[in-house]
């Protein structure tokens, strides 16, 4: 069954974020849009050039209303220590949640259970909290931040224009499409 449309299920950590540790629950990634971006670990390969390209068009992201988090499944403690050894994580600047025990990874089915890691799983959630675009790469294949910046896009514009769809490759202000008995076929 996919997770799409589902409501996220009920969580409680605690994330590294802008020097501080701080809760985050459920409760936190509703009433606004949120990106989570699961991780494999701290102190890896590609994940910190991915966590850097997000934190390269944070702004971007936060113009739209959206809060980013990064999880993994290393603790609040290996996030900071990473955060303060690593020039790519220093920039850094969404809160980076510790999943030691799992439960977050495993409440979005991206977990490696013979690894004790996450998948890399990107997934968009709505305020209303259900998730609206939901993908998982294997481990050796990196994320762009500026792809999921249109994807945001796209979803926050269906979700405000009921009816309209967007097709591929479609980019702010370009024509949408609005399904009828009128475009099939003519597409």
């Amino acid at each position: 069954m996919s997770l799409i449309n589902t409501t996220i299920k009920p969580f409680k950590a605690t994330a590294y974020h802008n020097g501080r540790f701080i809760p985050v629950s459920d409760e936190s990634l509703k009433g606004e849009w949120s990106v989570v971006m699961f991780y494999p670990a701290d102190f890896t390969f590609v994940c910190p050039t991915e966590l850097e390209d997000l934190a390269d068009n944070y702004a971007e992201f936060q113009k739209l209303g959206v809060e980013v988090y990064g999880v993994s499944t290393d603790s609040h403690f290996a996030h900071k220590a990473w955060h303060d050894t690593s020039e790519a994580i220093k920039k850094v600047n969404y809160p980076l949640i510790g999943d030691p025990t799992g439960a977050i990874t495993r409440n979005f089915e991206v977990m490696i259970e013979e690894e004790g890691m996450a998948l890399r799983g990107t997934f968009v959630i709505n305020p209303e909290g259900q998730i609206k675009l939901c993908e998982i790469h294997d481990n050796g294949i990196g994320r762009d931040a500026k792809e999921l910046l249109r994807k945001v896009k796209a979803a926050q514009y269906v979700a405000s224009h009921p009816g309209e769809v967007c097709p591929a490759k479609w980019k702010e202000g370009e024509k949408t499409l609005t399904p009828s008995l009128d475009l099939v076929g003519k597409i």
